[in-house]
């Protein structure tokens, strides 16, 4: 019996993982296509600078924007209290860069507003840090001892709990966000009734991204309670 939930929960891991590997790779290319689609229609603003009048206009003075490298690496950090951009973004006036400008500038209302989902999700960042440094010794260690001490199991599938809870927190924090943004957009005068649904139509695209990395965590969370389950004594 025991070997029969082995094997069951290996099947369903490698059908789990193969599906959302090619889940996360057309919404990965769909994502690219789309902001390269819509990089190449012109606003008469920068990212950065819509992102620093989305800021005045909500009264938020004490976060900047600041430009950092590489691509779609823009985030807010309620830390430092930064709207990072990439350069891209900064630099970039079409209707991408202002979609994402406006989008991280969302979180800083989030956070400015104390934003329920964001306050747990910044709470959890530590715990979630702490974890993902040792989760994956404790999750190995974990099956390899499971027969004599499936405590140790136990203790990496919470751990790896935790980041579950994490990723999906994530989502509604990423949808209000991109909510803001798009509301913000149009009533600001940045984008009209067209450029307004490609900004909307980018940003749902990259918030698929949250939704496979969520069910894929949830996937390996199911995996490891199977084998838990499947071979304790």
């Amino acid at each position: 019996m025991d070997g029969f939930l082995l094997y069951n929960s290996n099947m369903f891991y490698w059908i789990l993982f193969i599906g959302i590997t090619l889940a996360s790779w057309i919404v990965s290319r769909r994502v690219e296509r789309k902001f390269k689609e819509y990089s190449e229609e012109a606003l008469p603003m920068t990212g950065a600078q819509v992102a620093e009048k989305m800021l005045r206009d909500n009264d938020i003075m004490d976060v900047q924007v600041v430009c950092t490298s590489g691509f779609l690496t823009d985030h807010y950090n309620p830390a430092t209290k930064t709207v990072n951009l990439s350069e891209s973004v900064y630099n970039g006036a079409n209707v991408a860069a202002a979609a994402v400008a406006a989008h991280e500038c969302g979180h800083a209302l989030q956070h400015n507003h104390a934003y329920a989902p964001l306050q747990l999700r910044s709470a959890l960042v530590p715990v979630v840090n702490f974890s993902s440094h040792i989760m994956t010794w404790v999750l190995l260690i974990g099956i390899l001892l499971v027969e004599t001490l499936p405590q140790i199991l136990l203790a990496g599938i919470v751990l790896f709990g935790l980041t579950t809870l994490f990723s999906f927190i994530t989502l509604p924090v990423e949808v209000n966000a991109s909510q803001r943004a798009v509301q913000w957009l149009e009533s600001a005068g940045i984008t009209d009734r067209n450029t307004t649904e490609m900004a909307s139509d980018a940003l749902h695209s990259a918030a698929y991204t949250y939704v496979v990395a969520a069910l894929s965590s949830l996937a390996t969370l199911v995996y490891y309670i199977m084998i838990f389950l499947g071979r304790r004594k």
